[in-house]
């Protein structure tokens, strides 16, 4: 059993506002031969999600954050190199959060979130996103959180993304109105292909006004459901465009995430009063006993064809920071991912 040379990314600093190149670090290091109970895993795929860059704060959350100096981690697909575990051979699939590196050697415990994702005919890089952490989230905040409700009209901020476009699927599945919210020509086309009833341009309305008068033109009746991907305005929108008893699911608010001050709040969140809306913020781990009716669905709606899904690819680990700065620019429709080997 041999040694794998590994390059990975750590945090070189704590970003201010916007993430910068200079703000990761290339490191070499290896991943030696298992001892006893270990595996070796030369990475094929890792992930970059928007919840990394609360990460990079110095300060408590749900999960704790990176520290400088040592590699990031990030959800991660590869395979089995060197097993001395007798759970595992050569060639296993695995799924773990050693990501932003292309080997790891470690306990299985220590890393995997789950030993070998499902056979469901899917290609590897699935298990990253619309099968995985991406795709549970769209699941459970849309279905659980939300409480979708056949013929309920639900608006999707963020709807080209890897989590608002499942949501937009999901809820035509479900039987209901959907209107989505992207930024640029080609991400409204791709969630209009996707099932969607409406899609503005967010890119196109120069004010809050503007998006409002968007939005409303497209759900002019108002909404009963809405998820919000974005915050900022649109969680502002939202609130206006809400009818009597509307459910609202909060699961990331990426326009603020680079913030270097805190916002204002909406200026309209009385009318969560007179409105009775409910507004629940979700983490999707909190939903994980969802995990084996989300794959049993995931898997009947993609076979059928009901449920697409589209990924942005960058090349290489030397790609890693440019695909997760990629994230807060706008650059990638569906799942953002790199691929490793």
């Amino acid at each position: 059993m041999n040694t794998i040379t590994s390059r990975g990314w750590a945090l070189a600093n704590r970003p201010v506002g916007a993430p910068k190149a200079s703000d990761f670090s290339l490191k070499t290091s290896e991943a030696p031969a298992p001892k006893e109970g270990e595996i070796q895993v030369r990475n094929s795929w890792m992930s970059v999600d928007p919840y990394m860059r609360g990460r990079m704060y110095d300060r408590e959350s749900y999960v704790p954050p990176f520290q400088i100096g040592e590699l990031l981690q990030g959800g991660a697909i590869g395979r089995v190199t060197a097993s001395a575990h007798p759970d595992f051979k050569i060639g296993d699939l695995v799924q773990s959060m050693a990501g932003w590196r292309e080997a790891w050697t470690a306990h299985p415990d220590a890393v995997l979130a789950s030993a070998r994702p499902g056979d469901t005919g899917l290609p590897e890089s699935a298990f990253l996103g619309i099968a995985g952490m991406p795709g549970l989230t769209a699941y459970a905040g849309i279905l659980r959180v939300a409480e979708l409700k056949q013929g309920d009209t639900v608006l999707v901020s963020g709807a080209a993304g890897a989590v608002g476009s499942a949501v937009v699927q999901i809820a035509k599945i479900k039987g209901c109105t959907v209107i989505g919210s992207a930024g640029g020509p080609d991400k409204v086309a791709f969630v209009k292909s996707l099932g969607a009833d409406a899609c503005i341009d967010y890119h196109e309305a120069s004010s809050y006004e503007g998006l409002l008068s968007a939005l409303r033109a497209a759900a002019p009746k108002g909404i009963d459901v809405y998820f919000d991907n974005v915050g900022g305005d649109h969680f502002q929108a939202a609130i206006e465009l809400a009818r009597p008893m509307a459910r609202m699911a909060i699961c990331g608010m990426i326009s603020q995430y680079n913030d270097t001050e805190p916002r204002p709040g909406p200026n309209n969140v009385i009318q969560i009063v007179g409105k009775q809306l409910q507004i629940r913020g979700f983490i999707v781990s909190t939903h994980a006993d969802m995990q084996n009716d989300f794959m049993a669905d995931m898997a009947q709606w993609i076979a059928s064809g009901a449920l697409k899904f589209q990924e942005t690819v960058m090349d290489g680990i030397e790609a890693a920071p440019a695909a997760f700065m990629g994230l807060f620019s706008g650059q990638n429709k569906g799942k953002m991912l790199v691929k490793l080997s």
